[in-house]
């Protein structure tokens, strides 16, 4: 368990949405904290918010997936703090579209972001957490990791492999005292959504002509329902997060939201079949003539 006054936190996608929220709590509570992102103007805006509060937090230029970026990021930790005991690996996108009309480049960057930008990030830190035998490394994963909603394909089929990748990890490093950890939060009003409408754009405006304008129109509705109704802050995730940094034994996974935590306990108990059902409800998909 890292002592919060000396423990230093490095996480990606730091300077928006959940990832800031909890480079902020964090640096409150006594971490030292870099958080890393690409946009200089996000990062400027942590950097004030840091000044302002007098909160041993700093922002740090990180592109996941550059192998340079990432190597020259953590050495600039690692000069800085000496070591890194936290890894939050939260940086991600999201592509939503029906797998038939899904374009492989764009289901590649979802995993070239989501999937092998984590092993590259994690690759560059563990080294030295091995040798000093104990740190933890937090994966910021999704209820949909865990059930997949239709135009969700790409999505959750990138994060199903990062649940996988996990929990090999959360194997392997056991021998050297590195604690592997798989936030899900579930929906939490972030600027995720809005990117992940831009990066969908293209494909809504092309469904209306095409075979599945109903599915789109359903997945879409449901996500607009999950919006309305999510009372569940980035707040309220960063104190999860908290929490799986701070427990001596730390389970293998925290849901967040009640609605992931739902989705998790009904997934344990629910058959396929049921599931379907249940999703098919929830997203209008219409039944076949």
């Amino acid at each position: 368990m890292p002592d919060s006054q000396k423990a230093t936190v490095l996480i990606t996608g730091g300077t928006d949405g959940l990832g800031r929220a909890a480079a902020v709590l964090l640096a409150e509570r006594g971490y030292r904290v870099f958080a890393a992102g690409r946009s200089a103007e996000k990062r400027a805006q942590l950097d004030a918010l840091a000044h302002e509060k007098n909160l041993p937090l700093a922002s740090l230029e990180l592109d996941v997936n550059s192998g340079e970026s990432v190597s020259n990021a953590v050495q600039r930790v690692r000069s800085s703090a000496g070591a890194i005991d936290v890894l939050i690996n939260n940086a991600g996108i999201g592509y939503m579209a029906v797998v038939e009309e899904l374009k492989l480049d764009d289901l590649r960057q979802q995993f070239e972001t989501n999937l092998f930008a984590v092993v590259r990030v994690t690759q560059a830190v563990l080294p030295h957490m091995r040798e000093r035998k104990k740190g933890r490394i937090l994966m910021m994963s999704s209820v949909a990791g865990l059930v997949t909603p239709p135009t969700y394909g790409a999505y959750s089929s990138s994060k199903h492999a990062l649940e996988g990748l996990s929990n090999a990890l959360r194997l392997e490093l056991h021998p050297f005292g590195i604690r592997v950890v798989l936030i899900e939060p579930g929906y939490i009003v972030t600027n995720f959504q809005q990117t992940a409408r831009d990066l969908a754009a293209p494909y809504v405006a092309a469904a209306a002509a095409g075979p599945y304008a109903k599915v789109y129109a359903g997945a879409w509705a449901g996500a607009n329902q999950g919006r309305g109704s999510s009372k569940t802050t980035p707040e309220d995730c960063a104190r999860v997060i908290v929490q799986a940094i701070e427990a001596a034994n730390p389970k293998a996974r925290y849901g967040v939201t009640p609605l992931a935590k739902l989705v998790k306990f009904g997934k344990r108990f629910m058959t396929d079949g049921m599931m379907d059902a249940f999703l098919r409800k929830k997203y209008n998909i219409p039944d076949h003539p």
